[in-house]
């Protein structure tokens, strides 16, 4: 088991690619702690419990500072440490830049960019204490090469990949790493609303002719997060078919 008996946090861990991170997690021998506004982080971590594996809920919003400061001071309490923080919460709010109101601005740079932050400032104090931390959050191919209608997810999905190569300065001494990982197109239950034929126009352009899985994602935040990746810092893994070569 490649993450036996450290304790993970993963905001947006309730449906999606957060869904197959925890399960993954959990089944390579994490406790997993799934942060999520979505009340389906309570049965997953319930199918989770059933087979054996740690799993918990917490309803929680990563922008609420106070909330995040409680709910890890309870799982360091609880657990002893806190070793692995997936920050991989996140919305859109989608608008061309002429129609983009400032309110859908500042929802996206609130939760992508200052969740992402606050979550990372509280729960890497406890990494610090233990001299031990893997951080990996998560960017997205549009931060690497923008895309239309997405000024304020792409905006925050680059300041992901930039927190994380400052914190990797900031941390390491610490033994703490810091990562980025970039997904690409991913089939999920946001991209069920999809016409067929945009999905379709979508993975004729990526080299690989296909969308990702969840879990193909999740298996690089599995990487980042291991003992395999400890001379890892600072990096931003793309995962998207080839599409950002």
């Amino acid at each position: 088991m490649r993450l036996k008996d450290k304790v993970a946090v993963v905001t947006g861990g309730a449906r999606g690619i957060g869904k197959a991170i925890s399960t993954l997690f959990a089944s390579e021998g994490a406790k997993v702690i799934i942060w999520d506004l979505l009340e389906a982080g309570k049965d997953l971590a319930s199918a989770i419990a059933d087979q054996d594996q740690v799993a918990e809920f917490t309803n929680i919003s990563v922008t609420d500072k106070n909330g995040i400061e409680i709910e890890a001071e309870r799982i360091y309490q609880k657990y002893g440490k806190i070793d692995i923080l997936i920050n991989n919460a996140g919305i859109t709010k989608d608008r061309t830049l002429h129609k983009m109101s400032e309110a859908e601005w500042d929802a996206v740079i609130d939760v992508n960019l200052k969740g992402v932050f606050l979550c990372t400032q509280v729960i890497s104090k406890y990494m610090k204490e233990a001299g031990y931390g893997r951080i990996v959050s998560a960017a997205s191919n549009v931060g690497l090469r923008g895309n239309f209608g997405q000024t304020n997810y792409s905006a925050t999905k680059a300041g992901v990949i930039a927190m994380s190569k400052t914190w990797t300065m900031e941390l390491g001494k610490y033994g703490i790493t810091a990562n980025a990982l970039a997904p690409g197109f991913t089939l999920t239950e946001m991209t069920d609303q999809i016409p067929k034929e945009h999905i379709d126009g979508i993975k004729s352009q990526i080299p690989l002719q296909k969308a990702a899985t969840p879990m193909d994602i999740a298996y690089g935040y599995l990487y980042l997060a291991s003992d395999e990746a400890s001379y890892v810092s600072g990096i931003c893994l793309t995962i998207d078919g080839g599409i950002s070569r």
